[in-house]
């Protein structure tokens, strides 16, 4: 597996697509917190949309947002929520240079190989512009694995999603933590890390 993509999390997406979007709904307090730090009329990425609920808020706030995801059906089916074309980027893919002022990725890092999480974070970082905002969550644990439905998850403990942050380049990362759920309705330790790049 590679930081390009993992076929079996992939084709789940895939298969589980109208189910999937079907029942997504804005992340709403944190996503709060995330746009209350961008500038007004900000530009953001926003990683793994999915249904694009989260783009269809942020564009509502008036934030120049563009929605990708690495699957096609789901990228699909947030182009018709949307109305607006969706790319269908994987995070090995991304690329450029202070571009964003703000990335989100809700929920979708999650999936990256713990070996390669630290490039990943590394090219979003490089696409943000000084001061840049970047938003991501994770299903916590202690070691990397795969799901009842044979996705992958990097499962991270906080001190771990720390080092693979890094120590240079931010102005500061925030990691918190919370009980919730997930598609699977077990119970899920969630970590949220709200990280602002150097100036």
């Amino acid at each position: 597996m590679s930081e390009a993509r993992d076929d079996a999390t992939i084709g789940f997406y895939g298969i589980e697509a109208d189910a999937y979007t079907s029942r997504s709904k804005p992340a709403t307090e944190r996503l709060e917190r995330f746009v209350e730090r961008l500038p007004l009329g900000g530009k953001v990425l926003e990683l793994g949309c999915g249904a694009g609920q989260d783009s269809e808020a942020m564009i509502a706030l008036g934030f120049d947002v563009t929605p990708s995801d690495g699957t096609p059906e789901m990228a699909a089916a947030a182009a018709r929520r949307l109305g607006r074309p969706v790319e269908v980027l994987l995070f090995g893919d991304i690329d450029g240079h202070e571009l964003y002022d703000g990335v989100w990725a809700n929920a979708c890092l999650r999936h990256v190989p713990r070996v390669d999480l630290p490039g990943i974070i590394a090219r979003i970082q490089a696409a943000l512009r000084p001061d840049g905002v970047f938003y991501a969550s994770y299903k916590a644990g202690t070691a990397e694995g795969r799901d009842g439905f044979g996705r992958y998850y990097n499962y991270p403990s906080a001190e771990w999603l720390s080092g693979a942050y890094g120590h240079v380049g931010w102005q500061n990362v925030e990691i918190g933590e919370a009980a919730g759920g997930g598609y699977d309705g077990l119970p899920t330790d969630w970590l949220y890390v709200l990280a602002t790049k150097d100036s």
